[in-house]
């Protein structure tokens, strides 16, 4: 079975959207983690993309900065679906990426839901988010793999 990106957004919801992303240090080693991932709406192109929000101040973000590409594999038990591309940031210190700070505050929810989240208080969400200086990853997803009906 061909994974799409309609097979990750299904595969998402088995586990909260936790994904593992791998990302390119500047000695050329991958650094892994753990984040919420799913599938959005590129706020300016439309385009389907992969998300995750990640703070301001993380290694990640100076990495991505860097080495703009990202992998990202979800997974419950043997079964796995990935997506690799090239990267997007899209955060407060990120004026160049065409969102005002409105824009910034609606995708960064956008991505948290997209993984899955939920939230009581949207408002202290977004006051943690700026407080945090929070950055919207978005992959474009040009290589898509897995098994997801192990």
């Amino acid at each position: 079975m061909a994974v799409t990106l309609y097979t990750i957004e299904e595969f998402i919801q088995r586990d909260h959207g936790l994904a593992i992303v791998s990302v390119v240090r500047p000695d050329g080693t991958p650094a892994g983690s753990l984040v919420n991932a799913g599938v959005v709406d590129h706020p300016l192109t439309g385009e389907r993309s992969i998300g995750f929000v990640v703070r301001g101040d993380a290694r990640k973000v100076r990495h991505l900065r860097a080495a703009p590409n990202a992998s990202i594999v979800w997974r419950e038990g043997w079964a796995w679906v990935g997506a690799a591309g090239p990267v997007e940031l899209i955060g407060p210190d990120d004026a160049e990426a065409g969102l005002d700070p409105d824009g910034v505050r609606l995708l960064l929810r956008d991505v948290f839901a997209g993984a899955g989240g939920s939230h009581d208080d949207w408002d202290a969400f977004d006051r943690v988010m700026a407080t945090e200086r929070r950055v919207a990853v978005l992959v474009r997803p040009q290589r898509l793999s897995g098994n997801p009906d192990v």
